[in-house]
């Protein structure tokens, strides 16, 4: 079901919240969604894009046959964090926070993406601030649209899931201990494995194993939202200034979400929600100061310079 909440502004404006099941739409499909919503606001009589169901198209083969690796869904004893002292904050990554992040990158690194290179200084500073033992494997996930990798492709209106999160697996003293680009690289190795092939062995491995949940200990998963859509969706008064998600999830790992954002120096970038226990949160801040600052860290395992 879709549940949604509209708050009249005193300015004339509103905010209009939406709430749904995630098993049945993506990122992609919502924003849909709320442009037929919007098309009606101007006073359609139907959706310019008809809503296409078949889901069928996603199902596995017969027979299956899993060909690929997936170490998003290992099976890892369960740990969680403690949710009785949790912080909540959210970072701000600009044209400056990037551009000095950029500067820890070798030369076969110098084109990675915005999203690589936070993704994995997120990653890094997160695993520092949690103090895993060195040789407890972590992990970051990262979400990807595989809409474009299917051929066929889906028909126009397709509104369902359509991604997957393939997994970046290292131990906890490598990723510490290596430069900021041994994450990067991982991460870039990451996204690079999602293919078709790789989509329909997904869909396989979920039936051979009936519908696994992903691995959250000791993992992060990111989404990156910033190119969704839903600043383009206008109910009639302009186009939307998007808020994203109120906060991180937590609990035996964190799901964070790319929200983009202009700051209070009319600045655009992107603003990460992020989720730790009170302490972790203090040392995940200072590791992450130190990035931006360019100054030596020394981290729990061993001092290093990135």
């Amino acid at each position: 079901c879709v549940d949604w909440q509209v708050t009249r502004l005193k300015c004339g404006g509103f905010i209009f919240a939406l709430r749904l099941n995630h098993t049945m739409s993506d990122a992609t499909g919502l924003v849909q969604f709320m442009m037929a919503m919007a098309e009606m606001a101007h006073g359609a009589r139907a959706p310019s894009i008809q809503p296409v169901w078949q889901r069928h198209l996603l199902n596995a083969r017969d027979p299956t046959s899993v060909t690929c690796t997936h170490r998003e869904y290992d099976e890892v004893a369960a740990t969680f964090l403690s949710l009785d002292d949790m912080a909540h904050r959210s970072f701000f990554f600009g044209p400056i926070e990037v551009s000095t992040l950029r500067r820890f990158m070798p030369r076969h690194l110098s084109q990675c993406s915005t999203f690589e290179i936070i993704t994995a200084c997120l990653w890094r500073c997160r695993t520092i601030a949690l103090q895993y033992d060195r040789d407890e494997e972590v992990r970051v996930m990262c979400i990807v649209n595989a809409r474009s990798k299917l051929n066929p492709p889906l028909p126009t209106g397709y509104y369902g899931n359509v991604f997957v999160y393939p997994a970046a697996v290292t131990t906890s003293g490598k990723l510490c201990e290596n430069p900021l680009g041994y994450a990067v690289e991982l991460v870039k190795k990451a996204k690079k494995e999602v293919t078709e092939e790789y989509m329909r062995s997904c869909a396989d491995m979920l039936v051979i194993r009936g519908r696994p949940n992903f691995t959250m200990v000791r993992s992060i998963v990111v989404s990156d939202v910033t190119r969704a859509g839903f600043r383009e969706v206008d109910f009639g008064w302009g186009k939307a200034t998007y808020g994203g998600p109120a906060k991180s999830m937590e609990g035996a790992g964190s799901i964070s979400f790319y929200v983009p954002y202009k700051n209070n120096k009319g600045e655009d970038g992107i603003v990460v929600p992020i989720s730790l226990p009170a302490p972790a949160m203090e040392r995940f801040i200072k590791e992450l100061n130190c990035l931006l600052t360019d100054k030596p860290i020394i981290t729990g395992l061993k001092k290093s310079k990135l």
